[in-house]
């Protein structure tokens, strides 16, 4: 029930270990403890570890729908796939486009504090200047998109060494902040684990918004189903792993920051958080090496995107929704290169722009809280989505009306509550990233529409109707979908 055969994307390149460390580096643990606790801790306080876990469960419901909706249709392009065979091709034009955006817009956001960590190791204050920040920055985004056009190969070795490094790291310090004690340490409390915390329901909301861009980047694994061997268990089991491991991450790391910094320090060292905790914690040199840890960390994690945004053009120039040159593959490296291009060119342009945007952590905040917004967007469709292709499955097992029903749909609600109830407490700015990122997406959807693309008369996914027959040998679905039928294989 596959639109796709993994056109000019090599096959078999990724196996499980390899698709977990994706999904692990997608999330980016250290960057986003480093980036986004100052925000969480400044939209909720002491309840920002409830944030994280409250996020977490319908999380969990959307890499579920992942899961489920990877088994039965394999594709570069994942929730732009999704949605359309199922909802409405618009709503999937849109998932693919939220991604899209958001992808790109952390390109700035990610890679400032790639720049910004790294002259930190020789100099603090050279951390808040914007300008050199973002050459820095534009010099590793460069090296990733090298990498990254290098192959899936390149790709997940200079992964496994920088996310090996990063997580070895962090682990030594996850240790060190059990057992620290000081004389003017904050005790931990377990209400901070509740709702008493929260400033209400619309501060809630507020931490869930951030909290979900915690966790984002998982769903890479999807993106690079069609270069994955036994794609359609592989995927989603990994998404699941990398959510899970990510979240114990990032609760032990938000309750060392809250119990051994003070409000004062969190808010005055923002996206070097990490840094202030790293020095409380082996004074001296303690502070750089977290510092090591964020930027391979940032460095990894704009691979990850960098990958989700080119194989979501590339799926989307394939189904000619977009100009087709991005559906296009490299013959040596088998990667689609004139998207990798593009992408490169757009954030290399954006990199100049944030130079009259203001400071590094004003660039953060806003960015953060407007790619959250697109997150739920599509994340919020994708889990809707899953409902609706098993529908017909769900009363077979308590199980499959647990995990293919009910989870998914309460991870959909969620997310689609937590954007509704964000849009009143967001500054304009980041609404204005956010939902103007997404407004733009109709021109090219209604203009390939009108093309007549057959994207927009799609095969409906219907779990109900897979077969054993319907997989190839290697692991990824025979073709069966008309409606690619025609288009060339070898660009």
């Amino acid at each position: 029930m596959s639109n796709s055969t993994g056109r000019g994307l090599q096959a078999n390149v990724l196996g499980t270990f390899d698709t977990v460390v994706m999904a692990v580096a997608g999330s980016a643990p250290a960057y986003s403890i480093a980036a986004t606790t100052a925000v969480l801790v400044g939209a909720v306080g002491l309840a920002s570890p409830a944030a994280l876990l409250y996020c977490a469960i319908p999380m969990l419901g959307i890499a579920l729908a992942f899961s489920r909706l990877s088994r039965i249709d394999v594709n570069a392009g994942a929730s732009y796939s999704w949605v359309g065979r199922t909802l409405h091709p618009f709503l999937g034009f849109l998932s693919g486009w939220a991604l899209v955006v958001s992808a790109t817009i952390f390109m700035v956001a990610g890679s400032l504090p790639a720049g910004s960590m790294t002259l930190a190791l020789f100099d603090k204050g050279l951390a808040d200047n914007t300008a050199l920040s973002t050459v820095v920055g534009a010099a590793w985004f460069v090296v990733m998109l090298a990498v990254v056009l290098g192959g899936a190969r390149l790709t997940v070795r200079a992964q496994l060494i920088m996310s090996g490094v990063e997580l070895a790291i962090l682990a030594l310090f996850a240790l060190l902040a059990c057992f620290h004690t000081q004389d003017n340490a904050l005790p931990f409390d377990w209400s901070w684990l509740g709702f008493s915390h929260f400033d209400g329901v619309s501060g809630f909301a507020s931490g869930a918004l951030v909290a979900a861009f915690y966790y984002w980047g998982w769903d890479v694994t999807s993106n690079l189903s069609e270069e994955t061997r036994n794609s359609r268990r592989t995927t989603g089991l990994a998404g699941l792993i990398g959510v899970g491991i990510v979240f114990l991450l990032f609760e032990v790391f938000t309750i060392a920051v809250n119990v051994v910094l003070s409000a004062q320090q969190i808010d005055d060292n923002g996206a070097n958080v990490l840094a202030a905790l790293g020095e409380e914690l082996i004074p001296g040199w303690g502070g750089k090496l977290l510092i090591v840890a964020v930027m391979l960390s940032t460095i990894a994690t704009l691979e990850t995107t960098l990958i989700q945004v080119t194989r979501s053009l590339f799926a989307m120039g394939r189904d000619r929704t977009m100009p087709s040159a991005l559906g296009r593959v490299h013959r040596t490296w088998n990667t689609p290169w004139i998207a990798i291009a593009v992408v490169g060119g757009v954030a290399l342009v954006m990199f100049v722009a944030s130079n009259a945007l203001g400071s590094v952590g004003d660039i953060l905040a806003d960015a953060i809280s407007a790619i959250g917004l697109q997150i739920a967007i599509y994340y919020g469709l994708a889990g809707l989505a899953a409902v609706v292709a098993y529908r017909k499955t769900l009363l077979r097992s308590p199980s499959d009306f647990l995990l293919g029903g009910l989870w998914p749909l309460f991870g959909a609600v969620f997310m689609f509550w937590i954007f509704a109830e964000s849009l009143g407490e967001l500054e304009p700015a980041a609404i204005t990233i956010g939902i103007g990122g997404l407004a733009v997406g109709v021109v090219p959807m209604l203009w390939y529409w009108r093309k007549g693309s057959d994207y927009y008369r799609p095969a409906r996914l219907d779990a109900s109707r897979t077969v054993e027959a319907d997989y190839a040998p290697d692991g990824h679905a025979a073709a069966h979908s008309t409606a690619y039928e025609g288009l060339p294989t070898d660009f």
